[in-house]
């Protein structure tokens, strides 16, 4: 384990996936079929306190210069080279066994949400982006602790959000007291774009910035932007993006549904669906993913 955090900075939550319990809170699906009471069985106190400590660890840390030490680190993509299929494997090592929800692996969540969207019809590249949408959590296992993994994502390099979930802790990010990223701004322009814009580390940039030459723009977005809950939920940083941005999350909305509200009882029959699924990321991705 990385020795920078104590155990509890490291993993505050019981599993990566809790943080995702907590969206359904926020923002409950009043059209599923399963009511938002149904969904857990958490001792809600409990969940509740990890994630809020999940939050305060995350919001303490997530500073624009951590951002670029990470993206040093990690965008070399020199840690591990894998075939596909192969990633998946290793992406299924973590197994959520906290989720009351699902006793599912890693793959047949993505393939909840992947075939969730081809049900739907969308074109191929969107059900390829509900697929391989969480790959980055690989972050894991390379150590990452879990508030720089998961989590809602958010612009450092500015003045934070009171939308942002639990403000109050950025009180901790030095980032705030510092003139020259706690303005409206801060580093940025009006409208220059999103593309401009650092976000706080996660499995979100992670995974784009492994994909963005291989798939249409609009699944970019919903890859870069999904956890960006703060605008695609709130509108909090509308004068960061341009009307391309504006465009693109349309597409990012589209998504999130499909992300979050997706989880069945029955689990996809993962053999059955592998040709299909095969022969869709050799037509988009390469061989071979450096991670």
């Amino acid at each position: 384990m990385n020795d920078l955090y104590t155990n509890e900075e490291h993993s505050p939550l019981k599993d990566i996936e809790d943080w995702e319990a907590d969206l359904k809170d926020r923002y409950p699906d009043t059209d599923a079929e399963k009511s938002k009471e149904e969904y857990r069985n958490y001792l809600d106190s409990e969940r509740q306190e990890m994630v809020k400590n999940f939050y305060k660890i995350n919001h303490q840390h997530q500073t624009f210069e951590f951002v670029q030490e990470k993206e040093k680190e990690f965008l070399q993509f020199n840690k591990k080279e894998m075939a596909f299929w192969e990633a998946v494997d290793f992406l299924n090592t973590l197994v959520d066994d906290s989720d009351p929800d699902t006793d599912l692996d890693q793959l047949q969540h993505l393939l909840q949400t992947s075939e969730a969207i081809r049900a739907d019809g969308h074109p191929d590249w969107f059900v390829l982006t509900g697929f391989i949408h969480d790959f980055g959590k690989v972050l894991c296992l390379f150590d990452e602790p879990q508030w720089a993994v998961v989590g809602d994502t958010f612009p450092v390099g500015c003045a934070f959000s009171d939308k942002i979930v639990f403000p109050e802790f950025f009180e901790l990010n030095p980032d705030s007291q510092n003139p020259l990223y706690n303005t409206k701004y801060g580093v940025y322009t009006p409208n220059c774009g999103l593309d401009q814009v650092k976000m706080s580390w996660g499995h979100d940039e992670y995974l784009y910035q492994m994909v963005k030459d291989h798939l249409p723009e609009p699944a970019l977005y919903m890859i870069r932007y999904h956890s960006f809950y703060s605008q695609h939920r709130e509108n909090a940083y509308e004068h960061l993006m341009n009307e391309k941005d504006k465009e693109m999350f349309e597409w990012v909305k589209k998504f999130n549904p499909y992300d979050l509200y997706s989880k069945l009882p029955t689990p996809p029959d993962a053999k059955a669906l592998k040709p299909y699924y095969q022969e869709l990321v050799a037509k988009y991705l390469p061989s071979v993913l450096k991670f």
